[in-house]
């Protein structure tokens, strides 16, 4: 063998260095946007945190006593809840335009399979959780078994839910009283306990659960990494292993269950079971996903990005309303923040390609 072919002689003597490249992420610009692209609930974080001093220093005390504050925790909790479940339908780049009609066709079954059919309340709250499941998996099935356009197919089953939850309930309202007298339980999320001069109820605990239990889940385990990397790129996700259908089916299932909480949470909220309520939960969760920075395209965001856009929300509602301002001005303002959060996560994604 000659002298030129001793490759492991030549590998000896070669210099130990290994290659560096110029870090070009250098101006204060670039580490800004470095940092907006790997933690997504940034932006929402700062805007919540500057809108709070905004009404901190326009308010005083009316606006930071602790009863202001859990007041709006409480006013976003169905919002928050419904705002989740959405959450994770538009990580897989989708959209689900039913989850409010889920919500609101759940309490109604609870409250109906309560007092006009003498079911255990119990019994009626399961019902009610299994109900809402069965239609987002039915969703979830239809958008990845039969290849339909998650618009197309959570638009028609917003339709096909809303008509079947005022031709089943025959447009009746159970009263609130009468809950309160035989099926308690039914209010059990909006009931109150204070802590400290703030008051909560358990439709916030439950959102700040959800909230924790979700980030772990999506940041942590398989099958959040798998929502990921579906909505990012699913050809290249079955490609590496994942069963795209099995984890959108799982995905939409989920989201319904997760209304029907919403929808039980509603009763506590409003007292009664109306068939009438929760018309904007549509637009308001995906109002809430959009501010909380989760892109619209998938595959990017957090389920706490989430939570702060909702609060943004309710931050903006309080806020206006105590300053007396026209309720108008609350829905300028978040249309506002819905136009510059898409152009943020435009520009986040522009510069990292």
């Amino acid at each position: 063998m000659s002298g030129s072919d001793d490759y492991e002689a030549a590998a000896a003597t070669a210099a130990g260095e290994v290659a560096a490249f110029d870090d070009s992420r250098k101006g204060v610009v670039s580490r800004f946007h470095h940092a907006l692209h790997t933690t997504p609930a940034l932006v929402p974080l700062i805007v919540l945190l500057a809108s709070i001093a905004i009404f901190g220093v326009l308010l005083g005390s009316r606006f930071f006593s602790p009863f202001a504050l859990t007041l709006i925790l409480q006013q976003v909790q169905i919002v928050g809840i419904v705002a989740a479940a959405q959450s994770l339908v538009i990580l897989t780049a989708g959209i689900d335009l039913s989850v409010g009609a889920i919500a609101v066709i759940s309490s109604v079954v609870m409250g109906q399979f309560t007092f006009r059919y003498g079911i255990p309340v119990e019994v009626a709250i399961a019902c009610g959780l299994t109900f809402g499941t069965l239609i987002g998996a039915l969703n979830g099935w239809l958008v990845a078994v039969m290849k339909l356009p998650p618009f197309i197919v959570t638009l028609g089953m917003w339709q096909i839910v809303l008509a079947a939850n005022y031709l089943y309930s025959a447009n009746e309202t159970i009263r609130s009283q009468d809950i309160a007298e035989q099926a308690p339980l039914l209010q059990l999320m909006g009931a109150k306990f204070s802590l400290g001069g703030a008051v909560f109820t358990f439709g916030v605990i439950f959102l700040l659960l959800l909230v924790l239990v979700l980030a772990y889940v999506l940041k942590h385990t398989a099958w959040g990494r798998h929502v990921y990397a579906v909505g990012d790129d699913p050809e290249a996700a079955e490609l590496s292993g994942v069963d795209v259908k099995k984890t959108l089916i799982s995905v939409y299932a989920l989201a319904g269950l997760i209304c029907a909480f919403a929808g039980w949470a509603l009763i506590g909220r409003i007292g009664s079971v109306s068939p009438t309520s929760g018309q904007l939960l549509n637009i308001e969760s995906i109002t809430a996903v959009v501010i909380g920075g989760i892109s619209l395209f998938g595959g990017r965001g957090s389920i706490v990005g989430t939570f702060f856009g909702a609060l943004i929300v309710g931050v903006f509602t309080l806020g206006l309303r105590l300053l007396g301002a026209d309720a108008q001005w609350t829905f300028l303002l978040i249309g506002l923040l819905i136009i510059a959060a898409v152009a943020v996560d435009q520009w986040i994604r522009k510069v990292a390609a």
